[in-house]
């Protein structure tokens, strides 16, 4: 007996890993958007050493050819989730897969490096393929406004929509529980995230304020951190847990005074979405999405990447002010729930595969 093939084909990292993809799916996977929407899911990435990734891509990419242009009918609609790199490169070519075998195709933009990679480190001729890739799909979803631009930067006749990362809900508030001083970061451990200015920020804190202790949630190169912490006399108000599953995240969202994400690119982390679901005030810089979602002054603190003078300083307002804390996490919260739960994102996304499956089916009739 001949399966029916899926509705929709959704192409991104492997499930139950780390980042921000892997994070996005989860959470759509968990809201029932597979289940309502006839979802399959290929993943054509993992993390590992480099012959594991080959591996993983190699039966992904075979997987999704199958499915597009295999004997039998292909999905209506193929999704796939994609940053910059090897991962648009993979995803380009489902995407081509996916066209030639007739099914409607979705772009689904994350990351924050993709602008310089679009428009300054990619040559001529692969230029020219990012805006193919981009213009010839039949959606691109950008997180924010702002990468809604700079998507018709690289493609000005790109068909963009703006779809911004779920979170799921949090069963309370964490303000209760939080503990004075701990300052909490999440995501990879390295430069480009603000590690540095973040530990330079929390030595100029330390002598003002000796209940401060910083947590550093995330995989990355520890040795640095730890030597760095101790460069700027503070390894011993710094931990390193490591990478974080979703249980142990949610307990140290609860714990925390703050949250911090200094990072110098972003698309829309879902760590800022996570701790304003949980009712975290938030420090974070002025990068990518955030501004959008993290309305400076009315959500959170918004400071200038690499600044980290600017970083300590508001950091600080948020240690002494604990009334600024409770304005900004009870309106970060319920922004939280408005505009990224889960269910909402879902519905977004569920209306625009209707919207796709009709124009194709008004194409045939014309």
């Amino acid at each position: 007996m001949t399966m029916a093939p899926p509705r929709v084909l959704m192409v991104g990292t492997a499930l139950g890993g780390r980042g921000g993809i892997a994070s996005v799916v989860e959470v759509l996977r968990a809201d029932g958007l597979f289940e309502r929407e006839g979802v399959a899911y290929v993943a054509t990435h993992a993390e590992g050493r480099r012959l594991h990734k080959l591996d993983r891509a190699l039966r992904g990419l075979w997987r999704a050819a199958r499915a597009c242009l295999g004997a039998g009918a292909s999905p209506a609609i193929v999704h796939v989730h994609a940053g910059s790199h090897a991962s648009f490169l993979r995803k380009s070519l489902v995407l081509l897969m996916a066209r030639m075998g007739g099914a409607c195709t979705v772009f689904h933009l994350h990351g924050g490096g993709f602008r310089r990679y679009a428009l300054a480190e990619a040559g001529p001729l692969l230029r020219r393929w990012i805006r193919h890739t981009l213009e010839a799909s039949s959606r691109v979803i950008a997180l924010s406004p702002g990468w809604a631009a700079c998507v018709r930067e690289c493609a000005p006749r790109a068909r963009v929509v703006v779809v911004p990362n779920p979170v799921r809900p949090t069963s309370a508030a964490a303000g209760a529980r939080a503990e004075a001083g701990r300052i909490l970061f999440l995501g990879r451990l390295d430069p480009a995230k603000g590690v540095d200015e973040l530990l330079q920020a929390c030595a100029a804190l330390a002598a003002r304020h000796p209940g401060l202790r910083l947590v550093l949630g995330g995989s990355g190169d520890l040795d640095w951190v730890r030597g760095r912490a101790a460069e700027l006399g503070i390894a011993g108000r710094v931990e390193t847990p490591g990478w974080l599953d979703a249980a142990a995240r949610d307990a140290q969202l609860a714990r925390a005074w703050l949250f911090c994400l200094p990072s110098h690119a972003e698309g829309l982390p879902m760590s800022v979405l996570e701790a304003m679901a949980a009712g975290t005030p938030v420090v974070a810089t002025r990068v990518g999405g955030i501004p959008e979602a993290l309305a400076d002054g009315e959500l959170g603190l918004l400071v200038p990447p690499r600044d980290a003078a600017a970083l300590a300083d508001a950091i600080e307002r948020l240690l002494d002010d604990a009334r600024l804390r409770a304005r900004l996490a009870r309106a970060a919260r319920a922004a939280a729930e408005r505009h990224y739960a889960a269910g909402v994102v879902c519905g977004t996304l569920a209306a625009l595969y209707a919207q796709l499956l009709d124009e194709k089916t008004q194409s045939r009739k014309r």
